[in-house]
């Protein structure tokens, strides 16, 4: 696409694939929210995932990136910020588990009730923007493939965030059809079923736990 300032289009896509596939805090909250309640919540998750990732995508067209080179302290600010609420998810995810082993009621049953419908994509949103390193992955590995010699470099950002979206929401969709089938497994299985979900929990505070840790360089 040399009309519109990209450079090795398809080289491109292939990086975005392998990046989108790497588990991470997204795509592990898509998955559980879809096993847990079903696929429209999944997708209300994915939509928050979209929305925060779109967000990422403009702070970065506008130089957010350089401003957290330049100032260390917005980035530290921003980073336990995103730390604590990784830690938080996973301390809820470990308390929703610890409860079902306890209770009698079949598993999910629990972590359904006194939930309004909304808090998946909230909950997701704010998830995707936790990170601020995120902004710094954009713009390293956006500039690769954005010619510096086309005049409207925001037309080629664009182009390529859209690309990525399209793959991200390819993925997510795999991942919510397969954790609404998951959940019809594990309801009959409830020690298994809240033994995954103590196990994503636990990921999601060492998401929080690394995030804390990181470093711009």
């Amino acid at each position: 696409m040399p009309s519109l300032g990209i450079t090795d289009l398809w080289s491109y896509v292939l990086g975005t694939v392998f990046i989108v596939l790497l588990p991470g805090p997204n795509s592990l909250f898509v998955l559980a929210t879809a096993a847990q309640r079903g696929i429209a919540s999944g997708y209300r998750a994915a939509c928050g995932v979209f929305l925060g990732d779109t967000v990422l995508m403009l702070l970065t067209a506008i130089g957010i990136a350089s401003l957290l080179r330049t100032e260390p302290m917005f980035f530290i600010a921003l980073k336990y910020l995103g730390a604590a609420y990784l830690c938080w998810l996973g301390a809820t995810m470990l308390r929703s588990a610890w409860r079902s082993m306890r209770s009698s009621p079949q598993v999910g049953e629990d972590m359904q009730q006194h939930k309004p419908a909304a808090q998946p994509m909230r909950k997701a949103f704010l998830l995707s923007i936790s990170n601020p390193k995120a902004i710094l992955f954009f713009v390293s590995f956006f500039i690769q493939f954005v010619d510096p010699g086309y005049a409207y470099p925001g037309l080629s950002f664009l182009v390529l965030g859209l690309i990525l979206q399209l793959i991200s929401g390819i993925y997510l969709s795999l991942l919510i059809f397969s954790g609404a089938r998951l959940a019809r497994w594990f309801r009959q299985r409830k020690r298994l079923a809240t033994g995954a979900l103590s196990g994503v929990g636990a990921m999601f505070v060492g998401f929080g736990v690394k995030l804390a840790t990181a470093t711009l360089s």
